[in-house]
């Protein structure tokens, strides 16, 4: 199944006029922050912490993450018949590349692009280059996304 079909199947599936339930979204969108800042998931110091191999705060919070997701993707599969199509892999080359990209920020700017929003709420006003530039790096991918591989 390809990426215009699952969007078509996913737009058909909608119901209610077009902007209904965003307030939700917000509201939890600021919930998730206030997590994120009040567990130290947002912390510079966790981290560095984390990528220098001197903490396990990070990768509990990462792992919990991970668990929570695969247990709900497993009940959703389950329960609502969500297909989630097989991709082929091939050598993997884009995945390193793409992670090492992503790591490289996350490392320099000292948060990954959820949390940007978390820092940017708590005041840290510095953060609004790194906002600036994601979203920048975002609309370049989009721009490019048909002449690169894929």
């Amino acid at each position: 199944m390809s990426i215009a079909e699952i969007e078509a199947r996913t737009v058909e599936g909608r119901e209610g006029a077009p902007g209904e339930g965003v307030l939700r979204h917000v509201v939890l969108g600021a919930l998730f922050g206030v997590v994120l800042v009040k567990s130290e998931a947002v912390s510079w110091f966790r981290i560095q912490e984390m990528f220098r191999f001197q903490g396990f705060h990070m990768y509990g919070i990462l792992g919990s993450a991970v668990a929570v997701a695969a247990l709900g993707v497993a009940l959703v599969k389950r329960y609502r018949g969500l297909a989630i199509p097989g991709k082929e892999l091939g050598t993997g080359r884009r995945y390193w590349i793409g992670g090492t990209i992503f790591g490289l920020g996350w490392g320099l700017v000292g948060t990954c692009p959820g949390p940007m929003f978390a820092l940017l709420g708590t005041g840290m006003g510095v953060m609004v280059v790194a906002l600036l530039s994601a979203l920048l790096g975002t609309w370049v991918y989009g721009h490019l996304r048909d002449r690169l591989p894929h």
